[in-house]
């Protein structure tokens, strides 16, 4: 008996070696990767309320490298001079209208400053040749990190701003270099003519990786609020978490999945729900905040982001998820991620009509999926099933969203060759016959190679052993699907997704086991 109860105890710790291993072991590390406009905290913190991030010489390099922004600006000033603090509420007003979640433009340009009369940013200052305050800096975020830079310097992206002493001029400055129309009264949802036309535009998928981070945390937030893992409901959970570690396309969405799955019987100790008080509990102990790390959710939406309040948003982002698990799992995993996709949807998407809907299609499924490619093929017919449906709805009630208006997905400008014939009839409704094989092999390329994030997590994790670090982030040059990956690499990633599924049941085992020895005792 005693044998077997120390081989019960080692066996959890095996398990967590085992874990940290496939997950590479990376440590959790402290701070936020961004919180742009929350509590006015940059990710080297900032004064209550500020929009523009503060950095210093111990995160510049990876929190520049890790924005999802085109553009950043960077002003390099110092706390004593008066000159700077009269410039503060300039800058500020500029950065409002880009940081933050109340930002009318977000995804756009990340605005940060450096205090180089901290001593720590000295060198940071030196290298790029600060010679007056403030000192403003144009570029592609990336391209910050550089060894050295000179105003007028030839060949870099890198540009000094040298009329931005006031929010108009500013502002001004980036219309004129970006061809933009920005103004500084905009405002969150009043900007139509600013926002991507993802339909007629296949590169913007890429920007969804953010927003797939956003809906995963966001659906993890309203599980954790409405308190709706029950008895009857944990299990479909654990399933779908399983998923996300083995196919999430964000790779710190993967390992905050893993976390949860790791101390899930911890928290959910007994066939009871958990208190408010546990789950706020559990919550910041997912990967330090959220399930796919500190600042997510952030707040807004990139990809999914529409031109009113109550259009795209949450749903946007959870269909990406879908479409992109769809894409990434082997044929082996065609019916068990059916089972689990449509229990989560039917346990944890709170809203009751599109929930009931959307079972009712995973109830008239007859017959298993047989392949990966049935899978992602039924889930994009669903889609396009619900897309029909709202049309009509938002037609007769006038609620869709003008500049993004519900469609038949794809739409011809984006995959003609998925088109074999289309007509409407005289009713409107538009007759299609689909080349599904060619509709097949869009999906794998639009929800997988293309929907990948730019963090590097390689460059990270190399150049945050520093005195202030931000948070994990992702890399996901994720393979899109077992029918494009090299059969050594997909046998890789069936091993490990095996592995980690007999790992969880292992463990779960063993704490079943180990709670029945405590009744019995």
């Amino acid at each position: 008996m005693a044998a077997t109860a120390a081989a019960g105890a080692a066996a959890p710790r095996l398990l967590l070696v085992l874990l940290a291993a496939f997950l590479g072991a990376a440590p959790r590390r402290a701070g936020a990767l961004r919180s742009l406009g929350v509590a006015g905290a940059g990710a080297a913190g900032g004064a209550q309320g500020d929009a523009a991030v503060d950095l210093d010489a111990g995160n510049f390099t990876a929190f520049l490298h890790a924005s999802p922004e085109s553009f950043a600006v960077v002003e390099f000033f110092a706390h004593w001079c008066p000159a700077c603090r009269n410039y503060k509420p300039h800058y500020e007003k500029v950065a409002k209208i880009f940081n933050g979640p109340d930002a009318a433009h977000p995804g756009s340009i990340v605005m940060a400053r450096v205090d180089c009369a901290s001593k720590v940013n000295l060198d940071l200052c030196n290298k790029f040749s600060v010679d007056h305050y403030p000192f403003l800096v144009w570029g592609p975020p990336a391209k910050f990190d550089t060894p050295q830079w000179k105003p007028k310097q030839e060949n870099s992206e890198l540009e000094l701003i040298d009329d931005g002493r006031t929010a108009e001029r500013l502002l001004k400055w980036i219309n004129k270099k970006m061809g933009s129309s920005f103004s500084l009264d905009d405002k969150k949802y009043e900007n139509e003519s600013a926002l991507p036309k993802n339909a007629s535009d296949p590169e913007q998928i890429v920007r969804a990786i953010y927003d797939v981070e956003e809906a995963t945390g966001h659906a993890l937030q309203i599980i954790m609020e409405h308190k709706m893992i029950k008895p009857e409901t944990r299990d479909s959970l654990v399933r779908f978490l399983q998923i996300l570690v083995a196919h999430h396309p964000s790779k710190r969405c993967r390992r905050g999945s893993a976390d949860l799955l790791i101390n899930f019987d911890d928290h959910w100790h007994t066939n009871l729900s958990l208190s408010s008080q546990e789950s706020s509990t559990l919550l910041t102990s997912v990967a330090g905040d959220n399930i796919c790390g500190m600042g997510v959710p952030r707040g807004y939406w990139m990809f999914c982001r529409g031109s009113k309040k109550e259009t795209r948003g949450f749903s946007c982002g959870l269909w990406v998820l879908l479409h992109s698990l769809t894409v990434r799992i082997g044929d082996g995993e065609g019916q068990s991620t059916f089972t689990s996709i449509c229990d989560f949807i039917h346990n944890f998407f709170i809203c009751e009509e599109c929930r009931e809907h959307f079972y009712e299609m995973c109830s008239s499924v007859s017959a298993p999926f047989k392949s990966a490619r049935d899978l992602t093929l039924w889930l994009w017919r669903a889609h396009n099933k619900v897309n029909e449906r709202l049309m009509k709805e938002e037609k007769d009630l006038d609620t869709a969203d003008p500049s993004f208006p519900k469609v038949i997905w794809p739409p011809k400008q984006l995959c003609p060759s998925c088109y074999r014939l289309s007509s409407r009839t005289a009713d409107g409704t538009m007759q299609i016959e689909w080349d599904e094989d060619e509709v097949f092999r869009f999906l794998v390329d639009y929800y997988g190679k293309k929907l990948v994030s730019s963090y590097r997590e390689t460059y990270m994790d190399s150049h945050l052993q520093v005195t202030k670090q931000v948070g994990s982030t992702s890399d996901d040059s994720s393979s899109s699907s077992a029918a494009t990956v090299p059969i050594g690499a997909a046998l890789g990633v069936a091993v490990a997704s095996c592995t980690f599924g007999a790992l969880a049941c292992f463990w779960r085992t063993q704490q079943k086991n180990r709670k029945q020895r405590k009744n019995w005792n």
